[in-house]
């Protein structure tokens, strides 16, 4: 049942992640991207396509995960190296231990079963949830993103929307529910809400997304 999902996860984190990296490497600057993030979206990766060195499912299932793992380190590469002199790591300074500690016991605690492979798929879940957290800290700290950086952020919010529209859909023709994935795509929904309003009162109007600085 996994499985079928792979197509609709990794795409959407291609999709705006492509252009967003294109658009910046045109002017050679990283505007407002959290690495911080994209180390947590590989791991993410990670450990849920550790299941490619022991279960082939197709020709296209093994290609598109080794896909994913690429282009999720490639970006860390471009970020921590090749264009390390533009990122701005001053405001990159969420503490990753504060989400991969407390992921890694809630994976213990809440899963389907004990088998290190079930563990690892339920740690990347519960750490997709939160791995876009770094790249809001990062918005919140400086007060403002670029636009090409807000349109990375609603497409990727905009997949996790449609994923949740899956759901319902395989609920009701299937019977199929996954509560792990569901509550935590929720969780994951509800960290973009008020980031969707900026950007559709201000980025879709030609203005710069800007929010309220931390106290």
């Amino acid at each position: 049942m996994r499985e079928r999902g792979l197509c609709l996860h990794g795409e959407p984190y291609l999709t705006p992640l492509a252009p967003s990296l294109t658009g910046q490497l045109e002017v050679s600057r990283l505007l407002g991207i959290s690495g911080k993030s994209q180390i947590l979206f590989a791991l993410v990766f990670t450990t849920r396509y550790l299941d490619l060195f022991s279960n082939f499912i197709s020709i296209y299932n093994t290609v598109m995960k080794v896909v994913f793992l690429l282009c999720a380190y490639v970006t860390v590469y471009m970020i921590y190296w090749k264009f390390r002199k533009t990122f701005d790591i001053e405001n990159d300074t969420f503490r990753l231990e504060f989400l991969v500690v407390p992921v890694t016991g809630l994976s213990f605690l809440v899963n389907y079963s004990y088998a290190p492979m079930e563990i690892l798929w339920t740690f990347s879940i519960y750490l997709e949830s939160v791995a876009i957290l770094p790249q809001l800290f990062m918005i919140s700290k400086t007060g403002e993103a670029e636009t090409i950086t807000t349109h990375y952020l609603f497409f990727l919010g905009l997949y996790r929307l449609l994923y949740l529209a899956n759901w319902i859909r395989r609920y009701q023709t299937e019977n199929f529910y996954d509560q792990i994935s569901v509550v935590s795509g929720v969780v994951q929904t509800i960290f973009y809400c008020d980031f969707f309003y900026l950007y559709v009162t201000k980025v879709l109007k030609g203005k710069k997304l800007s929010l309220p600085m931390p106290v």
